[in-house]
């Protein structure tokens, strides 16, 4: 199955859209992982940062699931990188509870190219050799990140942002490359943290800035008689150089209407946006939302 679960939300309050203030039950985590199995869902997507998301997934029984995690920064006072690296993945097993690590992911790619970074790249290399890892590789934010990371090294996994507004990825020539170089592409923010899902009077006045895009979005779905959620998940889901898609999940509800909007037909014609697509749009950590 191309789908995979984002646990961000298992471990924090996270999202533009979650007005709820809170995480779901573990009552509620468990009927998640219920209907994932029961669509033949295999992999789950988590990082250290996301608060207390490994420990919960490790009192799951995912041992037969594919577990992906991401290392955070390297805080400034860690004088021995190779031994940072190697304790944090420790810690990472001891709360995932016997699940192995699939995929081990830099949260922040950049700091290769910073103090420490040669012996990041090294640590990460020997987890692989060692089998500690299955695959190593690095989440981004923007297809311009790859092509310095890969004079680096040809990493295995590649996590980037991929929807219906910001698919630079594949403009960019960078899916078809990592195709051809037997890279795994895992996509994430399907949905723009939520905001392409969010109605109209629910949306940030941050956001007024781009009216034109959303009244093109607006009169694209209309038009093909599309709900958000199905152009979202459609889209995503159609592109086969893509092999996993995360959706973050907080509900098995929400999980439920992923699954039925998976084979919608997305339309041959896209949306066409104005020219004001930019970073400051299709980047959350650029948004300055009150």
């Amino acid at each position: 199955m191309k789908i995979a679960i984002g646990t961000a939300q298992f471990g924090l309050n996270y999202g533009i859209a979650n007005t709820t203030g809170s995480k779901p039950t573990i009552a509620e985590i468990k009927k998640i992982v219920k209907v994932a199995s029961t669509n033949n869902i295999d992999t789950y997507d988590t990082a250290i940062a996301y608060g207390d998301s490994e420990s919960v997934l490790g009192t799951l029984n995912l041992r037969d699931k594919k577990i992906i995690t991401k290392l955070p920064a390297l805080p400034n006072d860690v004088t021995n990188p190779y031994d940072w690296v190697l304790n944090e993945v420790n810690g990472s097993l001891d709360r995932l509870n016997g699940c192995s690590i699939y995929g081990l992911l830099l949260h922040r790619p950049e700091q290769l190219f910073q103090r420490g970074g040669d012996e990041i790249l090294r640590a990460l290399s020997d987890l692989k050799e060692r089998n500690i890892v299955n695959k190593i590789g690095v989440s981004i934010y923007d297809a311009d990140e790859l092509e310095n990371l890969f004079k680096l090294k040809d990493f295995d996994i590649i996590q980037a942002p991929f929807n219906i507004i910001d698919n630079k990825l594949f403009k960019s020539g960078w899916l078809h490359t990592l195709n051809k170089k037997n890279v795994e592409v895992h996509t994430r923010s399907a949905f723009l943290q939520g905001l392409l899902l969010m109605p109209p009077d629910n949306r940030p006045s941050y956001f007024d800035k781009w009216s034109g895009i959303w009244r093109v979005w607006t009169e694209w779905l209309n038009d093909n008689r599309l709900t958000a959620l199905e152009a979202c998940v459609s889209y995503a889901m159609s592109i086969k150089e893509i092999d996993k898609v995360i959706f973050g999940i907080d509900s098995a509800q929400q999980l439920m209407g992923i699954l039925s909007a998976r084979n919608t037909i997305t339309p041959q014609k896209l949306p066409e946006w104005p020219h004001n697509v930019d970073s400051a749009l299709t980047n959350p950590a650029n948004w300055i939302v009150k």
